[in-house]
């Protein structure tokens, strides 16, 4: 892969990874665009783990005083009324059921990039999900075990390319009358050990066909370029959630998901 592909795809991956519209889906009909046969391994490894700093560097506090509680609760072996251990123990719960599917449906899921009408159909259904939360009143400030595990079962489908991974989880959190605020944030905290997990199993096959320098040096941009514009991205839409205008992403995926069927035909 080209130095100039692997800035492009890594600035796609980052801004849709965050933005509601479906990395995933992007780089599978982006790739049929541009005439890939498919990004590498080693360019999701980089691009994954740029995307993973930009959530690390844009809640770092947050994520601090969670791993403390963390710390606390094992040296003490259990600390009452904490609410960054329990947000923690929230994290740890709802990423139970995407780490099942991904590990019970793997070629499932592999086979389904290979896809591009599989993922058009899915951006219409994501459209529709970010559509539908303009409906629903948020009220509860709350984040209860029930909700994270829903909001756990809706990262899972986000497996599939072209469901949203942040509008699923979002839309889910908010189809349960949680704060905008929370909800947002609840979703890309989930994705910390998701994203994580991913990279490290795909590292893991990586070592074993290390890529050339050259071939290192677009890795290393494509994923500065999924660092920047995915910590854009999150910034941008914290704002557009908290003024409740997630449903005009709908329009887009929409929009994206037709242009899909037209390409894939």
């Amino acid at each position: 892969m080209s130095v100039f592909h692997s800035l492009l795809l890594g600035l796609l991956q980052g801004l849709t990874e965050f933005l509601p519209i479906s990395s995933s889906g992007h780089l599978v009909l982006s790739e049929r665009i541009l005439g890939l046969r498919g990004a590498d391994l080693g360019f999701v490894v980089f691009v994954h783990f740029g995307t993973f700093l930009a959530t690390v560097t844009a809640f770092w506090p947050e994520i601090w005083h969670m791993l403390c509680s963390g710390g606390r609760f094992v040296v003490r072996r259990g600390v009452s009324g904490d609410p960054h251990l329990r947000l923690l123990g929230l994290i740890l719960v709802a990423s139970i059921p995407a780490a099942m599917v991904g590990l019970l449906f793997e070629k499932g899921v592999e086979q389904a990039f290979s896809s591009p009408a599989l993922v058009s159909a899915m951006l219409l259904v994501t459209g529709l999900i970010l559509w539908l939360t303009r409906y629903v009143p948020t009220d509860v400030r709350i984040m209860k075990i029930r909700t994270a595990i829903l909001v756990g079962c809706a990262q899972a489908l986000a497996i599939l390319p072209g469901i949203s991974r942040s509008g699923a989880t979002i839309g889910a959190a908010l189809f349960q009358k949680v704060d905008r605020k929370r909800a947002v944030e609840f979703s890309f905290l989930l994705a910390l050990p998701a994203i994580f997990g991913a990279t490290v199993l795909k590292a893991v096959q990586l070592c074993r066909a290390s890529p050339s320098r050259v071939a290192l040096t677009s890795l290393i941009l494509g994923a500065l370029a999924a660092y920047i514009s995915g910590y854009m991205a999150i910034k941008v839409l914290l704002r557009i959630v908290r003024r409740g205008k997630l449903h005009l992403f709908a329009l887009y995926c929409w929009a994206a998901g037709l242009l899909g069927f037209v390409l894939s035909t």
